[in-house]
């Protein structure tokens, strides 16, 4: 799938729990539904793209990638 595209669906989910949360909750809550949602194909492309530097992440958006990156790192070794 088009980075541009996987961005712009985190930061989509990322304005649906950003409202209710504070912004650490809402990254966790974001990718929680990444991790139950996303194919693993999704998922490993989405942190490949935040690690090569994309910039259009939300914040909200930008955290949970990185949460789902150290969960990731965590699982490879």
């Amino acid at each position: 799938m088009h980075a541009d595209t996987l961005v712009r669906m985190v930061n989509d989910i990322s304005e649906f729990f950003a409202p209710a949360n504070p912004e650490a909750e809402a990254a966790v809550e974001v990718a929680g539904h990444i991790t139950r949602s996303w194919d693993p194909r999704m998922r490993r492309q989405i942190v490949e793209i935040w690690q090569a530097g994309h910039a259009d992440f939300s914040p909200v958006g930008r955290a949970a990638v990185e949460i789902l990156a150290a969960a990731a790192a965590r699982k490879a070794g």
